[in-house]
């Protein structure tokens, strides 16, 4: 057995915790599949970049409307993906390389290879080559991230279905997509493969898309995208099957069975933490219901010196909270009489399908079962200088506040560039600013988008 100082398992947010106040601590980095974690391979980075040429895609699309003709020639499958994933492999490959044998690292040593808990702080990893070695050492960091889920749907396994693991790296663009799920992941790479001219069919359990945006965001969005995706709601999957090159999904609604054809399936349901695969509980970690591994304020497992970061151990299963939960384990680690806590109060999060969607705090469904007082204001973008020079006809801001105290509980954005308009309502929920402060206090340029923020603020009626 080899003993460490420090045990590192994973190379996304984990990774970053590394830096040189650690360079006399011996310290150990598993990683079982490619360095940078989900958000860089198969997850934010990608996804966005492929997000970013759709709505390329899509701008002729709505472009006659203000009297500019133009027209999409065509997308070129393959140079959209080999341009995307020729950046990103080279960074993942760069990482590693750094890891392993730059002059920086000489106190760290890398096992490329799966890892599972035999007994509390006892690691034993099954390395690539098939050998097995056992690591130990007072600070563990559990930062091994999720996978994907599916189903337990007859005939699926069989069929040869994608994920959002896979399907940014098909070889060629189908002519028919069908998703099977109807949170985040469907609704961007529904936006994706419909600009990029697929047909797109959502297959969804539930009666909305984005069920767990406010009620009215999921609702706007839900009959946009019936307007333009074929998308199949209270839709309950039979079984699957393949004839040929063609997938079948054989599924019961409101109306009886029916079937969807495709040449390619992504299934898109959910993702599950790995402190399975880790068997965190033979290390004496306790999980959750879900899997999460169970943290407390300091991120802090139920073992002594186990911390735990990102998508194992947290419901958000966000980078950004995973990359703030890497800076409060490595302040932990390194200064064990001063610990901080990490703050989890206003966790933002973004859909990057069209339109985009943004949301912070309380949804009104939440705030309703809280009990607490609120009012709510809306805004339109049409209503706005910009909004009204883009003829948006669908983009809102919905904002909830106390008040008593004048704090915003909530916000929730869908329109243009949704994800950067939220961040001043984000910063005044963190530092508690008021709403009406806010509204009056500042300035907003003119014609600028965060108009529709600043009109959305004025609207609250407070005491």
């Amino acid at each position: 057995m080899r003993t460490f100082d420090l045990v590192i398992i994973g190379t996304g947010s984990g990774n970053s915790i590394l830096d040189p106040r650690f360079k006399d601590w011996n310290v150990a980095v598993v990683e079982k599949g490619t360095f940078g974690g989900t958000c860089l391979n198969v997850g934010c980075i990608p996804t966005k970049m492929f997000v970013h040429t759709a709505d390329l895609a899509a701008t002729p699309g709505a472009s006659a409307r203000l009297g500019v003709d133009s027209t999409l020639d065509g997308v070129r499958w393959d140079d959209i993906r080999d341009r995307i994933f020729g950046r990103i492999d080279p960074i993942a490959a760069g990482g590693r390389e750094y890891r392993k044998n730059h002059a920086d690292n000489s106190n760290v040593t890398v096992f490329e290879g799966t890892g599972r808990f035999t007994e509390p702080k006892v690691l034993e990893v099954t390395l690539t080559d098939g050998t097995k070695q056992t690591i130990t050492a007072p600070k563990f960091v559990l930062a091994a991230g999720g996978r994907v889920t599916a189903p337990d749907v007859p005939g699926l396994a069989e069929v040869g279905y994608e994920t959002s693991d896979t399907i940014m790296r098909l070889a060629k663009l189908p002519k028919k997509l069908t998703i099977l799920g109807s949170g985040f992941v469907a609704a961007e790479f529904a936006h994706v493969f419909s600009s990029y001219g697929v047909d797109v069919t959502v297959v969804a359990r539930s009666g909305a898309l984005l069920r767990s945006e406010d009620d009215d965001i999921s609702g706007r969005f839900t009959a946009l995208a019936q307007e333009k995706w074929d998308v199949r709601l209270d839709r309950k999957t039979v079984r699957a099957e393949r004839d040929g090159d063609v997938i079948r999904l054989h599924l019961e609604g409101p109306s009886g069975a029916e079937t969807v054809e495709s040449d390619v399936l992504l299934v898109a349901v959910g993702r599950t933490p790995n402190s399975d695969i880790l068997d965190v509980v033979a290390g004496g970690v306790a999980v959750a219901p879900t899997g999460h591994v169970v943290v407390d304020e300091y991120q802090r497992t139920t073992v002594d010196g186990v911390y735990a970061v990102g998508d194992i151990s947290s419901p958000y299963e966000l980078k950004h909270v995973a990359n703030h939960e890497a800076r409060i384990v490595q302040h932990n680690l390194l200064h064990p009489e001063d610990l901080r806590k990490a703050d989890h109060r206003f966790v933002p999060h973004a859909v990057f399908t069209s339109p985009q969607i943004a949301s912070v705090g309380l949804t009104e469904r939440e705030a309703k079962a809280s009990s607490q007082r609120y009012v709510v204001a809306e805004q339109a973008y049409a209503d706005i200088a910009y909004g009204w020079a883009m003829e948006d006809t669908s983009g809102f801001v919905k904002l909830l506040a106390d008040p008593a105290s004048g704090q915003l509980i909530g916000a929730h954005i869908m329109g243009p560039q949704a994800a950067s308009v939220i961040q001043p309502l984000i910063q005044a929920m963190s530092f508690g600013l008021r709403a009406d402060d806010m509204a009056r206090g500042q300035y907003w340029i003119h014609p600028g988008m965060p108009e529709v923020v600043e009109n959305a603020l004025l609207k609250l009626v407070l005491d």
